[in-house]
């Protein structure tokens, strides 16, 4: 809950239930899928992305309009 309310939550005006709804679900998203986690040594609960290579562009993501930003590098 406190990660939650910190990096989402306070940052946002919510104006009704459907529009909590879908912000939580964007941010459980973000949180399981992409956000490193330190008891799992910086992996994600849900990996979904494919190993990382050394090269390659680097492009990056608005998650809720641009109050987190996820980033991948594209492949070569």
């Amino acid at each position: 809950m406190r990660t939650i309310r910190n990096e989402c939550l306070d940052q946002l005006l919510v104006v009704s239930r459907r529009h909590l709804e879908a912000i939580l679900v964007e941010y459980l998203r973000h949180y399981n899928e992409m956000r490193p986690h330190r008891g799992l040594q910086l992996t994600q609960p849900i990996s979904c992305r494919a190993t990382a290579s050394d090269s390659g562009v680097i492009t990056r993501r608005d998650v809720l309009g641009g109050i987190i930003h996820e980033y991948d590098r594209a492949a070569a």
